[in-house]
């Protein structure tokens, strides 16, 4: 018992320490922290979106099979109403069938690899996979690993370029994860582009993640697009949601 508690001890006082590490130069290029307080807004949108006429939907003429992958600390039940507007549309939509995303590790990736590789043998074509925030970051790499299987990859809001202390939750992913920002438990470039089409989706009204780093360069995306919604909003702005319908309707699949 006491083995149990020191290691306990130990892995708590790592995480505080992650968790306070002075803040890299790197972390110049973060938001500032009054679109961070903006993201507090979010939290009205259930009650903005009765005040405001149902999205108008157009029924797809080219229906894709869509895998979402959720941001970081939080649980697929977030994207729930983007995939409804999805499904009406035409498409069928599957969650990445873990729960909340608390982090990356050999281990869900091999999940995710395999979730994927089911989902294309039981609809016979390639998946298209949209990505929030750190859920993009796995949606690029799944894409590197299976190239065959990935149809598109589009991120919301998804750090992948520059650096990854250029946030505002770098802290928090450290005390929770476990493990620094810039040393994942993966093998992975991230600015890498994927073998695939790739676009992605960024704001400057982002209050967690850089404009820049969910922009990306040109050579590690094929196309970004630029919104008008918070961080928080990407996955329930109707903005976001008919862009991603966009996406969606001019897919190729191989």
């Amino acid at each position: 018992m006491s083995e149990v508690l020191s290691s306990l001890r130990e892995n708590a006082q790592t995480r505080i320490e992650l968790a306070r590490e002075p803040r890299p130069e790197e972390a110049a290029g973060a938001p500032p922290l009054r679109l961070l307080l903006g993201e507090a807004l979010t939290l009205a949108e259930p009650l903005a979106r009765k005040l405001r006429p149902p999205l108008d939907i157009v029924r797809s003429d080219n229906p894709q099979i869509v895998v979402l992958l959720p941001g970081f600390a939080t649980h697929p039940l977030r994207m729930r109403y983007m995939a409804r507007q999805i499904e009406r549309a035409g498409h069928k939509v599957k969650n990445w069938g873990l729960g909340f995303n608390m982090g990356p590790s050999e281990e869900i990736f091999d999940h995710l690899s395999s979730r994927i590789d089911a989902v294309h043998a039981r609809y016979g074509k390639q998946v298209v996979l949209v990505g929030w925030s750190l859920g993009g970051l796995y949606a690029r790499e799944l894409a590197k690993r299976h190239p065959d299987l990935v149809a598109k990859v589009i991120t919301m809001g998804s750090p992948f370029s520059q650096s990854p202390y250029a946030n505002n939750v770098w802290r928090i992913y450290q005390f929770v994860t476990g493990h620094s920002v810039a040393a994942p438990p993966i093998k992975a470039n991230m600015a890498e582009k994927p073998p695939v089409e790739t676009v992605a989706l960024w704001s400057p009204r982002d209050g967690a993640i850089s404009p820049r780093a969910a922009c990306g360069l040109p050579g590690e995306r094929d196309r970004a697009i630029a919104l008008r919604c918070t961080h928080m909003g990407f996955s329930k702005s109707p903005e976001a949601i008919l862009t991603v319908l966009r996406e969606l309707e001019n897919t190729s699949i191989s």
